[in-house]
């Protein structure tokens, strides 16, 4: 007797399965994407805030902010958040207007959204970090 009742999933079976659609990938990098830029929110406006103070403030957040590699790191994850939550968002504006709803059209657009992310991601690493 076969039994329909749904089946609780490891993690690791899960991304087996979601790693070989470009689709799902962009799907789950677009929701990682936009926690880390939610959580990240209270940062960013910290650092506005004591940049927009004034001169000498913005220059101790410059220093404190820009001249460690953990604050730079920490401002390239939330650059990096935005740019692939803005072309996943792209994405899905477009799909929502009835643009690649097919299987096959979705997977380009997918595949698309994670390669140019990718290298608008790897520019802002190069800009933020380095």
């Amino acid at each position: 007797m076969k039994s329909n009742r749904p089946v609780n999933l490891s993690l690791a079976m899960v991304l087996e399965v979601n790693m070989k659609s470009p689709v799902a990938m962009a799907s789950i990098l677009h929701r990682i994407s936009g926690i880390v830029v939610f959580l990240l929110i209270p940062v960013l406006l910290y650092i506005l805030q004591g940049s927009l103070a004034s001169e000498a403030d913005f220059n101790a957040i410059k220093d404190s902010v820009f001249g460690a590699f953990l604050g730079r790191f920490v401002v390239f994850v939330a650059l990096a958040g935005l740019i692939f939550h803005f072309f996943a968002g792209i994405k899905h504006l477009l799909m929502d207007a009835g643009i690649a709803e097919s299987l096959e059209s979705g997977r380009m657009m997918a595949t698309a959204t994670i390669a140019v992310a990718a290298v608008f991601i790897v520019a802002a690493f190069i800009w933020v970090v380095l």
